[in-house]
Protein backbone atom coordinates (compact mmCIF):
# COMPACT_ATOMS: atom_id res chain seq x y z
CA UNK A 1 0.00 0.00 0.00
CA UNK A 2 1.31 3.47 -0.90
CA UNK A 3 2.31 5.93 1.81
CA UNK A 4 -0.43 8.35 0.76
CA UNK A 5 -3.05 5.61 1.07
CA UNK A 6 -1.82 4.79 4.59
CA UNK A 7 -2.06 8.46 5.57
CA UNK A 8 -5.57 8.89 4.11
CA UNK A 9 -6.79 5.66 5.74
CA UNK A 10 -5.26 6.74 9.07
CA UNK A 11 -7.08 10.07 8.88
CA UNK A 12 -10.32 8.30 8.00
CA UNK A 13 -10.18 5.57 10.63
CA UNK A 14 -8.40 6.81 13.72
CA UNK A 15 -8.03 9.56 16.27
CA UNK A 16 -4.25 9.56 15.63
CA UNK A 17 -4.57 11.99 12.75
CA UNK A 18 -1.71 12.88 10.42
CA UNK A 19 -0.48 16.49 10.44
CA UNK A 20 -2.15 18.94 8.07
CA UNK A 21 1.05 19.10 5.99
CA UNK A 22 1.05 15.28 5.67
CA UNK A 23 -2.60 15.37 4.65
CA UNK A 24 -2.11 17.99 1.93
CA UNK A 25 0.85 16.03 0.54
CA UNK A 26 -1.04 12.72 0.70
CA UNK A 27 -4.06 14.19 -1.09
CA UNK A 28 -1.84 15.65 -3.83
CA UNK A 29 -0.01 12.32 -4.23
CA UNK A 30 -3.30 10.43 -4.42
CA UNK A 31 -4.54 12.83 -7.09
CA UNK A 32 -1.35 12.44 -9.16
CA UNK A 33 -1.46 8.64 -8.85
CA UNK A 34 -5.11 8.57 -9.95
CA UNK A 35 -4.30 10.65 -13.04
CA UNK A 36 -1.21 8.58 -13.87
CA UNK A 37 -3.07 5.28 -13.45
CA UNK A 38 -6.24 6.64 -15.13
CA UNK A 39 -8.19 5.51 -12.08
CA UNK A 40 -11.87 4.85 -12.75
CA UNK A 41 -14.05 5.35 -9.66
CA UNK A 42 -17.56 3.90 -10.08
CA UNK A 43 -20.50 6.03 -8.95
CA UNK A 44 -21.48 3.23 -6.53
CA UNK A 45 -18.26 3.89 -4.57
CA UNK A 46 -19.44 7.43 -3.78
CA UNK A 47 -22.98 6.61 -2.70
CA UNK A 48 -23.97 7.10 0.93
CA UNK A 49 -23.29 9.68 3.61
CA UNK A 50 -19.75 10.97 4.19
CA UNK A 51 -18.57 13.29 6.98
CA UNK A 52 -16.17 16.04 5.93
CA UNK A 53 -12.92 15.28 7.75
CA UNK A 54 -10.29 17.50 6.12
CA UNK A 55 -10.29 20.35 3.60
CA UNK A 56 -7.95 22.87 2.05
CA UNK A 57 -8.80 26.20 0.60
CA UNK A 58 -7.29 27.36 -2.67
CA UNK A 59 -6.34 30.67 -4.19
CA UNK A 60 -5.09 31.67 -7.61
CA UNK A 61 -1.32 31.95 -7.86
CA UNK A 62 -0.86 34.85 -10.29
CA UNK A 63 2.93 34.43 -10.50
CA UNK A 64 2.79 30.76 -11.45
CA UNK A 65 -0.53 30.87 -13.26
CA UNK A 66 -2.06 28.04 -11.22
CA UNK A 67 -3.68 27.27 -7.91
CA UNK A 68 -2.08 27.62 -4.51
CA UNK A 69 -3.47 25.33 -1.81
CA UNK A 70 -4.05 26.50 1.72
CA UNK A 71 -2.57 24.65 4.72
CA UNK A 72 -5.70 22.65 5.27
CA UNK A 73 -7.68 21.94 8.42
CA UNK A 74 -9.57 19.16 10.14
CA UNK A 75 -13.24 19.81 10.80
CA UNK A 76 -14.09 19.35 14.47
CA UNK A 77 -16.55 16.55 15.18
CA UNK A 78 -18.69 18.94 17.25
CA UNK A 79 -19.43 20.88 14.04
CA UNK A 80 -20.34 18.04 11.70
CA UNK A 81 -20.61 18.64 7.99
CA UNK A 82 -21.55 15.84 5.65
CA UNK A 83 -22.37 15.14 2.04
CA UNK A 84 -24.67 12.40 0.78
CA UNK A 85 -24.90 11.04 -2.74
CA UNK A 86 -27.85 8.92 -3.89
CA UNK A 87 -28.87 7.87 -7.37
CA UNK A 88 -32.21 7.36 -9.03
CA UNK A 89 -31.68 3.75 -10.17
CA UNK A 90 -28.87 1.20 -9.91
CA UNK A 91 -27.51 2.04 -13.37
CA UNK A 92 -28.29 5.76 -13.41
CA UNK A 93 -25.64 8.46 -13.69
CA UNK A 94 -28.05 10.99 -12.16
CA UNK A 95 -28.95 11.39 -8.54
CA UNK A 96 -29.25 13.74 -5.59
CA UNK A 97 -26.62 15.46 -3.49
CA UNK A 98 -27.31 16.65 0.05
CA UNK A 99 -24.87 18.80 2.03
CA UNK A 100 -25.55 19.18 5.78
CA UNK A 101 -23.92 21.36 8.42
CA UNK A 102 -24.66 21.58 12.13
CA UNK A 103 -23.26 24.56 14.04
CA UNK A 104 -24.47 24.54 17.61
CA UNK A 105 -28.26 24.55 17.43
CA UNK A 106 -28.37 25.68 13.78
CA UNK A 107 -28.81 23.02 11.10
CA UNK A 108 -28.43 23.89 7.41
CA UNK A 109 -29.12 21.48 4.55
CA UNK A 110 -28.61 22.08 0.83
CA UNK A 111 -30.08 19.62 -1.70
CA UNK A 112 -30.04 19.34 -5.47
CA UNK A 113 -29.40 17.17 -8.50
CA UNK A 114 -26.06 15.57 -9.33
CA UNK A 115 -24.67 13.77 -12.37
CA UNK A 116 -21.73 11.35 -12.55
CA UNK A 117 -21.00 10.50 -16.18
CA UNK A 118 -17.82 8.71 -15.08
CA UNK A 119 -15.54 10.70 -17.36
CA UNK A 120 -12.52 11.86 -15.33
CA UNK A 121 -14.42 10.91 -12.15
CA UNK A 122 -16.28 14.24 -12.27
CA UNK A 123 -19.48 14.63 -10.28
CA UNK A 124 -21.39 17.74 -11.33
CA UNK A 125 -24.04 19.09 -8.98
CA UNK A 126 -26.19 22.08 -8.22
CA UNK A 127 -27.86 23.00 -4.95
CA UNK A 128 -31.43 24.06 -5.66
CA UNK A 129 -33.10 23.79 -2.22
CA UNK A 130 -32.21 24.86 1.32
CA UNK A 131 -33.59 24.01 4.74
CA UNK A 132 -32.63 25.84 7.94
CA UNK A 133 -33.57 24.63 11.41
CA UNK A 134 -32.93 26.28 14.76
CA UNK A 135 -33.32 24.08 17.84
CA UNK A 136 -34.95 21.45 15.61
CA UNK A 137 -37.63 23.81 14.29
CA UNK A 138 -37.67 24.59 10.57
CA UNK A 139 -37.36 28.36 10.16
CA UNK A 140 -36.90 28.36 6.38
CA UNK A 141 -37.30 25.86 3.57
CA UNK A 142 -37.34 26.76 -0.08
CA UNK A 143 -35.67 27.09 -3.44
CA UNK A 144 -32.28 28.69 -3.82
CA UNK A 145 -32.23 31.29 -6.59
CA UNK A 146 -33.30 28.29 -8.69
CA UNK A 147 -29.73 27.02 -8.24
CA UNK A 148 -27.25 27.67 -11.00
CA UNK A 149 -29.37 25.58 -13.31
CA UNK A 150 -32.81 25.01 -11.89
CA UNK A 151 -33.48 21.28 -11.60
CA UNK A 152 -35.20 21.07 -14.97
CA UNK A 153 -32.24 22.53 -16.88
CA UNK A 154 -29.58 20.63 -14.92
CA UNK A 155 -29.40 17.64 -17.29
CA UNK A 156 -28.74 19.92 -20.27
CA UNK A 157 -25.86 21.90 -18.75
CA UNK A 158 -22.29 20.80 -19.33
CA UNK A 159 -19.98 20.09 -16.40
CA UNK A 160 -18.03 23.23 -17.38
CA UNK A 161 -21.05 25.33 -16.35
CA UNK A 162 -21.67 23.63 -12.99
CA UNK A 163 -19.93 23.16 -9.65
CA UNK A 164 -18.19 19.78 -9.53
CA UNK A 165 -15.92 17.46 -7.61
CA UNK A 166 -13.13 15.56 -9.38
CA UNK A 167 -12.78 12.39 -7.28
CA UNK A 168 -9.37 10.75 -7.13
CA UNK A 169 -9.55 8.34 -4.19
CA UNK A 170 -12.28 6.08 -2.85
CA UNK A 171 -12.26 3.30 -0.29
CA UNK A 172 -14.81 1.86 2.11
CA UNK A 173 -13.61 4.34 4.74
CA UNK A 174 -13.22 7.55 2.73
CA UNK A 175 -13.43 9.51 -0.51
CA UNK A 176 -11.29 12.43 -1.71
CA UNK A 177 -11.78 15.04 -4.42
CA UNK A 178 -10.72 18.40 -5.77
CA UNK A 179 -13.51 20.94 -6.05
CA UNK A 180 -14.06 23.29 -8.96
CA UNK A 181 -12.43 26.08 -6.93
CA UNK A 182 -9.22 24.04 -6.57
CA UNK A 183 -9.45 22.98 -2.92
CA UNK A 184 -8.99 19.39 -1.78
CA UNK A 185 -11.24 17.47 0.61
CA UNK A 186 -11.42 14.14 2.40
CA UNK A 187 -14.77 12.76 3.55
CA UNK A 188 -15.00 9.71 5.81
CA UNK A 189 -17.60 7.15 6.83
CA UNK A 190 -18.53 7.47 10.48
CA UNK A 191 -18.17 4.19 12.30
Amino acid sequence: MSDFVNILERAAQSHDRPSTAEMVTALQQAELAAKKDKLDIPFASLLGEWRLCFATGASKDKKRGGIKLGRGYYLPKFTPASITFTRETDDSIEGTVTNKLLVGSIYIQFTGPCRYPGKKNLLAFDFTEIQIKVLGVTVYQGKIRSGKSGSRDFARLSVANLPFFAFFWASESGIAARGRGGGLALWVKDR
